[in-house]
């Protein structure tokens, strides 16, 4: 492996572990799909696509996510569109193992154009989830005709604060059930209970996986030159990461949209809230025929 990237996997038993789980995850799920990979300059990348009419919609996860977590929202989009989601190399799924040390938006982006263009994706509406909203903010590709961005990085740092901290040592250090299941209480709003599914995957993460750290924000220039590209802006009541006292004002300044506030969602709107995501690609989609 060159120097100037690092392996997500800790070992080759721990990714075979991860491939094995997330192929299980993709095997049960009953929607009809089809799965398949291509080659890009950051090495192969496996795509998911369900459904089917007009228009694209591409997922873009986030950090520690692939397409098998994203089951609960895929089923809710594909219901309505083609969707299309690509496991992001570097990060734990079925893509490619390596991610570079420095400049990963930079080379996220450029490696999301490709997926577009491979995929002959005309007109896509992007959906970005945390760091996936970095990337899609850092991808310049002319098929992108809208942007979705949910809990989004890339606009101001996302913050880390004492009780995320306390709940991610104990997991990174002594990953357990318990440990992952008090890390995700802090990506959900209050009450909501952390899904089983989402527990044992995060314990087979924290073994067996290098995380990464959370997106930068993006130059100012790169930003105002996505409003030139329709885009919304959402975040959870509750999201722990990107609250929405912080999101609001880089949304306005940067790209020129009010930020939309989910109720009773912390992080993962992608799970606590899927047919609140679909409204938003409805939204959009009505604003693209006008």
């Amino acid at each position: 492996m060159p120097r100037d990237s690092q392996c997500v996997y800790r070992s080759t038993a721990g990714q075979q572990a991860i491939t094995d789980w997330c192929t299980g995850q993709l095997d049960r799920w009953p929607i009809a799909h089809q799965r398949h990979w291509i080659s890009t300059s950051a090495g192969q990348t496996h795509l998911l696509t369900a459904g089917s009419g007009s228009p694209a919609v591409v997922l873009v996860p986030g950090t520690n996510a692939n397409a098998a977590t994203y089951l609960p929202l895929a089923t809710a989009l594909a219901a309505r569109w083609p969707t299309l989601i690509a496991d992001l190399p570097g990060q734990p799924g079925l893509s490619a193992a390596d991610r570079p040390r420095r400049d990963r938006l930079t080379w996220y982006g450029r490696w999301l154009g490709e997926v577009l263009e491979e995929t002959e994706t005309e007109e896509a509406i992007v959906v970005g989830h945390s760091l996936g909203g970095a990337i899609a903010l850092a991808c310049d590709s002319p098929r992108i005709a809208a942007r979705v961005l949910l809990s989004t990085g890339g606009l101001t740092r996302l913050r880390v604060g004492t009780a995320m901290l306390a709940a991610t040592l104990p997991w990174m250090m002594r990953p357990t059930q318990a440990h992952s299941a008090a890390l995700l209480q802090q990506f959900l709003a209050p009450g909501h209970i952390p899904p089983a599914v989402l527990v044992d995957w995060y314990t087979l993460v924290a073994r067996n996986c290098r995380s990464s750290l959370a997106p930068p924000a993006l130059p100012a220039q790169t930003l105002l030159q996505r409003q030139s590209v329709p885009c919304l802006v959402a975040t959870g009541e509750h999201d722990a990461f990107v609250p929405p006292q912080r999101l609001r004002p880089a949304a306005l300044r940067h790209l020129a949209t009010r930020l939309r506030v989910i109720p009773a969602t912390g992080h993962l709107a992608t799970d606590e809230q899927p047919q609140q995501v679909v409204s938003l690609v409805e939204e959009i989609s009505r604003a693209l025929l006008r």
